[in-house]
């Protein structure tokens, strides 16, 4: 606590001053936590003053609070990208973040508890530098970093030369005051492990954290996340659960898109969770036991190239036998084509940063009806109700950008995020993920 005090002296975020009339001063508290390594280790204790921002009135004490953050997506594609160039990739942190960055609205916050000055124990602080906690201390750190080309306080690059790696840390840690961390082993939870061969990343320690927290690391382990029989329903004679097992399970499709269908499935119950459905989320508790160590694998020889894979499941809910997006397969699978294609465009506009361009991307779905669709632009009863929203798939299918090709369905890899699958093709198509 002494060295974040001597820390905010050192970067002038605040001064003692009289409180002014009327002022409603922000109380302060402190937060402490454990920093850990990817081994379980604590790596750090931290403790963090943080303003009580509940308590400020927007348009008062603050204006704009937006701040963008990284996409998981965006870090996939970096590594994936180091991997086939041969890149090493690196980490550096920001000591206190937020302190960096003047805010300019006027605000003012109590003396931290048990560091009250002895001579003026009635004063309260004006803040010159953003605080963690206040609402507008993100876009203030944002708006900072900005100027120099990083957007979050953890920071990871790499590049062919080693030289100009050690250059970019010493530049970065002028202008901030920063920590090398190294290579890159732990970000964001993720585990990576560079190799010459590609990058792995996995969760296995977060898996392994999740089976002790639901008291599940001595179940007897399931080779598939979900019975091709199971069919769920509200269940209102059921036992109120506590759901936190889904949103955890969440976190873990970040590497895991082998679970990403079925926990996508069991969200749709949080609203009334049911002892039904808990031991339906077991099971995919006990099919993570059962592969721990499965991740995402970036290899070095990859070629980079772009494809993209188009399915859905009509009706799927099984309550009210209703579809959310369209009124037959063939819509659905042209609107679910439409959304494969927006995620695509999203892509190619970040992989242009890295000098990457491509022409007539591949769409594969195994629908004929919504291929023709979009590629004939007659349009009949059976579609012309289609929100013109997603004819920009035919669009762009006409300017050459992209284009739909049949894929039969049983070699259509998107079948796993969309329905469950026997055991033989859910291994077969796990492992077309990578």
């Amino acid at each position: 606590m002494h060295e974040k005090l001597e820390n905010f002296e050192r970067n002038h975020v605040w001064v003692l001053v009289e409180p002014p009339p009327h002022c409603n001063p922000i109380g302060t508290k402190w937060v402490f936590k454990n920093k850990w390594g990817e081994d379980g280790v604590v790596v750090r204790n931290k403790a963090r003053l943080v303003a009580q921002g509940f308590c400020q009135k927007k348009e008062i004490d603050y204006e704009e609070t937006f701040a963008p953050v990284a996409r998981l997506e965006a870090i996939h594609i970096l590594l994936a990208f180091a991997a086939s160039k041969g890149f090493k990739l690196f980490q550096m942190d920001v000591k206190s973040a937020f302190l960096n960055r003047f805010v300019e609205e006027e605000v003012y916050v109590r003396q931290p508890p048990g560091f009250e000055h002895p001579k003026f124990p009635n004063r309260v602080f004006k803040l010159q530098k953003a605080l963690y906690g206040l609402k507008q201390a993100p876009r203030a750190w944002y708006e900072r970093l900005r100027k120099s080309l990083i957007y979050v306080d953890d920071i990871i690059f790499g590049g062919s030369s080693h030289a100009l790696c050690s250059k970019f840390s010493e530049q970065m840690s002028r202008e901030f005051e920063m920590s090398m961390m190294g290579e890159l082993h732990f970000f964001l939870g993720l585990q990576i492990r560079q190799t010459p061969q590609g990058t792995f990343v996995h969760q296995s320690k977060y898996t392994r954290d999740l089976l002790r927290k639901f008291e599940m690391a001595d179940a007897s382990p399931q080779m598939t996340p979900m019975s091709t029989s199971t069919a769920l329903d509200a269940d209102e004679n059921g036992k109120e659960v506590y759901r936190g097992m889904i949103g955890s399970l969440l976190y873990l499709t970040a590497t895991r898109p082998d679970i990403q269908f079925v926990v996508g499935l069991y969200a749709r119950f949080q609203a009334s969770p049911r002892e039904s459905h808990r031991t339906a989320v077991k099971r995919i508790l006990r099919y993570i036991k059962f592969t721990p160590e499965f991740g995402l694998w970036h290899s070095a020889d990859s070629s980079l190239s772009l494809l993209g894979f188009s399915d859905s499941d009509h009706a799927r809910c099984r309550i009210y036998r209703k579809s959310t997006s369209a009124t037959s397969t063939c819509e659905a699978e042209y609107v679910a084509a439409a959304s494969c294609w927006s995620q695509i465009l999203w892509m190619l506009a970040t992989l242009r940063d890295y000098g990457l361009t491509y022409r007539r991307v591949p769409i594969l779905c195994d629908s004929s009806r919504a291929i023709s669709v979009a590629k004939n632009p007659v349009l009949h009863s059976g579609t012309k109700h289609i929100d013109v929203r997603y004819h920009f798939l035919r669009d762009n299918y006409e300017k050459g950008i992209i284009d739909i090709v049949k894929v039969a369905s049983e070699n259509q890899v998107a079948n796993i995020l969309t329905k469950p699958l026997d055991l033989e093709t859910f291994n077969r198509l796990r492992r077309e993920l990578g």
